[in-house]
């Protein structure tokens, strides 16, 4: 990247950071706004009502996450087979999705009163954005979709699309589990080779080589992951490569470190979560000296605030096999609930 390209990012963080700082409250929290946010949780579980499709065929979806979310829904209060009482509409489908919204059209009236705007789905792949069908593109442009994080360069719609967070199930991401570990790293880095091309395995050599970090450069498994976080005070994520135990992360009392070189716009739970106030973001390009300084100032007070804060809200990013309030399925419904007033768009004839 060159100098004016980082230059300008850098710019752009520090611009993001300050515009969050001053929207502040006069007492900091981990939320957006949780003067509306726990009465309108409230008010979601009382009235929130998804009608489900039922397919024609059986089919596998392409992650555990999806499956879980799909098994969580049909088990959940908010499911209805009343479709008059339906806030939004699932679609639950296989690989053919232009035959699948065809046959919706056809035998339902819901899809064509909005055009799909108020049906949501599940998808971790690109299918549905290489295909010119009528179809598909109805169903990319207006309809509410669920997608794995993180997503494809440009796959992602800010306005309408959601975020599944990883899959932490149960005892598997126990919160705060060893908060009071003495934190001997100041950063964690779990390297598996991907992510941005521009750091490779350069920023990692440069931190493998520093006694302040401590990097694997083989995947960890679940202990040594839960160990060697616990004893960091920052765990180091590389957007685009593995970010899937951030919320581990958050729930051991580790602050991540998202290292990028673009603006991030599909970080799970952005309706509910003030992530500037529990993790941090860093311009990939400078070492391990610049990134040791831009650590090195968030210390003491402002360190202990974003990590109790991200112990506080860890408890959104996990999955349960039976739901549990406030977890992960019942924050991602929150959020579609959040859209159940989206842009109508009238069938013109």
């Amino acid at each position: 990247m060159s100098i004016t390209t980082f230059t300008l990012f850098s710019l752009y963080l520090s611009t993001l950071s300050d515009t969050f700082s001053n929207a502040l409250p006069d007492h900091p929290t981990p939320y957006l706004s949780p003067v509306t946010f726990f009465p309108n949780y409230q008010n979601m579980l009382n009235t929130f009502k998804i009608f489900i499709y039922e397919p024609n065929t059986t089919f596998a979806y392409d992650s555990p996450t999806q499956s879980l979310f799909h098994a969580s829904l049909r088990n959940s209060p908010f499911a209805t087979q009343n479709a008059e009482q339906a806030h939004l509409f699932f679609i639950p489908f296989p690989s053919d999705l232009s035959r699948v919204v065809r046959g919706l059209r056809k035998s339902f009236p819901y899809w064509n009163r909005t055009l799909g705007a108020d049906h949501v789905y599940v998808s971790c792949d690109d299918k549905t954005t290489t295909d010119s069908d009528r179809n598909i593109l109805e169903l990319r442009k207006n309809s509410i979709q669920i997608s794995c994080f993180p997503t494809s360069s440009g796959k992602f719609i800010p306005h309408k699309d959601i975020t599944l967070p990883p899959l932490s199930v149960g005892e598997g991401m126990t919160i705060g589990r060893s908060s009071n570990a003495t934190q001997s790293f100041l950063g964690y880095f779990r390297y598996d080779g991907g992510g941005e091309e521009v750091s490779q395995s350069a920023l990692a050599k440069q931190m493998a080589d520093d006694p302040d970090f401590l990097v694997d450069f083989e995947p960890s498994n679940e202990i040594s992951f839960t160990e060697r976080a616990s004893t960091s005070k920052f765990c180091l994520f590389e957007y685009g490569s593995d970010m899937s135990r951030i919320g581990e992360a958050l729930g051991l009392g580790c602050v991540p470190v998202v290292m990028t070189d673009r603006p991030i716009k599909d970080l799970p739970f952005t309706d509910v979560v003030r992530w500037q106030e529990i993790a941090m973001f860093v311009a990939i390009g400078r070492g391990v000296d610049e990134l040791k300084h831009v650590l090195g100032r968030t210390s003491g007070e402002l360190y202990a605030r974003m990590r109790g804060m991200g112990v506080s809200v860890s408890k959104h990013f996990v999955w349960h096999v039976s739901p549990e309030p406030y977890d992960c399925f019942n924050t991602l419904i929150y959020q579609l609930w959040l859209r159940r007033h989206t842009i109508r768009y009238v069938l013109r004839d």
